[in-house]
């Protein structure tokens, strides 16, 4: 029962800090170097990663899919269709947001309750300078901003890794120009946009989440640590609760 009652209280408290974090958006054209910088961190830096990933992951998609349909004749040239639609609507999305919530989550947290702890936090609001003004909101704009940016890129590397693995795998072998007919011949625009929709829900979750739980930490260095697990974990059940709901509020 106490797990449940901390559950809804931090839930409160996240939706707490994303109203708070509004209130000072207009301030956010002062604070552009900020934001460039928080750009730069959620999107320069994790879009390598998120590249790799989403090859490798495309090409075992196509691979597995593949050898499962490879006694019903004809059927692989649907590998273009299966790794379209699920690159772009599901899986583009999820592993954007997952590493997100790894990367970038966990370095939130840890710089916001290292803050918390060591009394920066304290000193900002002794100035009058309000914790969500520069640690929150420009966050959040940092990620609505380039969470789509992201995603898109893991959508069409994921796209390319599958088409490298269906061309190149003996067992597949099929050319280039019929995966790419059959994904283009499924797949519209409004799929790629339902995955961005869905990495910018997903991202905007993560932050919450890092920034609240970094703002209610209290003690020293274990509780830090302990932080960050906290956060992490929760963001990634976060991530697959509303993978959920999204999934169905879109189809």
């Amino acid at each position: 029962m106490q797990a449940i009652k901390n559950f809804f209280g931090f839930a409160g408290e996240c939706v707490l800090v994303f109203f708070r974090s509004l209130y000072y958006l207009p301030t956010l054209p002062w604070q552009f170097t900020r934001l460039m910088d928080y750009c730069f961190n959620i999107g320069y830096k994790t879009m390598p990663m998120v590249s790799i990933m989403a090859f490798f992951l495309g090409a075992v998609l196509v691979m597995q899919t593949g050898d499962s349909l490879e006694d019903f004749a004809g059927a692989n040239l649907y590998l273009g269709r299966i790794s379209g639609l699920g690159m772009s609507r599901e899986l583009a999305p999820l592993i954007s947001a997952l590493l997100l919530a790894g990367r970038v989550g966990s370095s939130v947290t840890a710089e916001i309750a290292s803050m918390k702890v060591y009394h920066e936090i304290d000193a900002l609001k002794t100035m009058n300078v309000p914790a969500e003004r520069i640690l929150v909101m420009p966050r959040l704009v940092a990620i609505i901003l380039m969470m789509p940016i992201v995603v898109g890129v893991a959508i069409f590397v994921g796209w390319y890794g599958g088409a490298m693995a269906a061309a190149h795998v003996p067992f597949i072998a099929q050319p280039e120009e019929v995966y790419w007919a059959n994904l283009k011949h499924v797949v519209s625009f409004h799929d790629i946009i339902d995955g961005q929709i869905k990495g910018m829900i997903f991202g905007v979750s993560v932050i919450l989440i890092a920034c609240t739980q970094g703002l209610n930490t209290k003690g020293g260095p274990r509780e830090i640590g302990m932080s960050v697990t906290s956060a992490v974990v929760a963001s990634m059940v976060i991530i697959l609760f509303l993978d959920f709901v999204l999934t169905r509020v879109l189809m």
